[in-house]
């Protein structure tokens, strides 16, 4: 199976791997898409004001722009280590045991704006770039990735895809059409029945669901498979619309 993650906006600094090298990530035919990207990104962090203006940054961020101006030579750490935020501290990927971990680079992919999606354990450096910005002299972020990725995702045969992707970063590469697999929504059901998404607890809920799937190094081949799992492991979920399921906190 493929576990598909979304991004954070906030990261652990610093790190001690290695600076990145975009020809050894996951889903390697990406490799022109990330040049093109990282290449614009450093461009833009030539001029200060126009990054900040750009990345709709505050001036307090300022920094920032240092930090995408070093993307080539900053020093990395694993995906999952990098990001923080509502999600992966409920994932906390840093206190599970070598074999969870193991499962986590072999089926969890975090979809980044930079390099599009990666394996959890590839190293990354500190970056700033959201889903929906358009660097200056390159394409929209729609039409450098959608369908890059979609094919990437199809080549690699993952059997059963299980997003947990925001909205924004399954629009920049939907699971292609003949790829089983389910996008997943955390909602709350209220005494009278009524379901409402959610959003603080959506996050949390996605980080707990994938501790909880390597911890168990689930082996999730269907939609059938992943609700005999969830029964199993009480972990809540249901059938959703077409192509969904739903997740009940």
């Amino acid at each position: 199976m493929l576990v598909l993650l979304p991004p954070s906006e906030t990261k652990r600094p610093a790190g001690d791997g290695a600076p990145i090298d975009l020809g050894m990530l996951a889903l390697p035919s990406l490799r022109a898409q990330r040049e093109e990207v990282v290449d614009a990104l450093v461009a833009l962090s030539a001029d200060e004001e126009a990054s900040l203006r750009v990345l709709k940054l505050s001036a307090r961020r300022r920094h920032e722009v240092a930090h995408n101006a070093a993307l080539r030579s900053a020093p990395t750490l694993p995906a999952v280590d990098r990001y923080t935020g509502v999600l992966f501290d409920a994932l906390d990927a840093e206190t599970l045991d070598a074999s969870a971990r193991s499962w986590l680079g072999a089926h969890v992919l975090i979809h980044s704006a930079p390099f599009g999606p990666v394996g959890a354990l590839d190293g990354i450096p500190m970056y700033r770039l959201s889903a929906s910005t358009s660097l200056p002299g390159a394409p929209s972020p729609r039409n450098i990735w959608r369908d890059a990725v979609s094919t990437a995702i199809r080549e690699v045969t993952p059997g059963f895809v299980l997003d947990l992707r925001s909205e924004a970063y399954a629009a920049l590469g939907p699971v292609p059409a003949g790829v089983d697999g389910v996008y997943v929504r955390v909602v709350s059901a209220g005494a009278d029945g009524t379901v409402r998404a959610l959003n603080h607890l959506n996050k949390r809920a996605k980080g707990e669901l994938t501790r909880a799937l390597a911890t168990m190094r689930a082996d999730i081949a269907s939609r059938a498979d992943l609700l005999h799992w969830a029964r199993s492991s009480g972990v809540v979920v249901r059938d959703g619309a077409a192509g969904e399921v739903e997740v009940l906190v």
